[in-house]
């Protein structure tokens, strides 16, 4: 039963946040703005609840509750994700609801014990170090190892080919 309360804590600030974000027009934003309003919107949106938030957090901080908090979690940066025009479907889908419910947690968290001011830095920094890592990670080409073997496995098993 408490899972379930944790839940529909959860839901109940993913629509609060969601109706806020309702009269932002998320094209009109680059995408770390959007991500940055998003979770910004759903943060205060638990602030409404502050001690709720709090408890709820030390109950799903409890081994036994964590694949509960990871669901919500995930389940609020896919909604996220969606308001802001996310529409892939490849392993970008996974991995940037992933990196955004790593941000979420501890910002969620941040918020309901050290406050906005605190939460709001600390989520400018992530997205900051997400796209250095992007801007990183564009020039490089990560499937070229991959296909080396490939290419050796092949010629081991058909002979080399002109």
């Amino acid at each position: 039963w408490a899972r379930d309360l944790a839940a529909l804590l959860s839901r109940r600030h993913d629509d609060r946040a969601f109706a806020t974000l309702a009269g932002v027009d998320p094209a009109t934003l680059k995408i770390r703005e959007r991500i940055a309003r998003g979770v910004s919107a759903r943060m205060e949106a638990g602030a409404e609840d502050l001690e709720a938030c709090r408890k709820c957090a030390g109950f799903l901080a409890l081994p036994h509750n964590a694949e509960s908090g990871l669901k919500l979690a995930w389940e609020t940066a896919d909604h996220l994700w969606r308001w802001a025009g996310d529409e892939s479907t490849d392993w970008n889908h996974y991995s940037k609801r992933t990196i955004l419910s790593g941000i979420l947690i501890p910002a969620l968290t941040m918020r309901w014990f050290d406050g906005s001011e605190a939460a709001e830095a600390f989520v400018a920094r992530r997205i900051e170090n997400v796209m250095a890592f992007e801007k990183w990670k564009a020039g490089k080409d990560f499937e070229a190892p991959f296909r080396k073997v490939t290419d050796v496995l092949s010629r081991i098993r058909y002979g080399a080919r002109g």
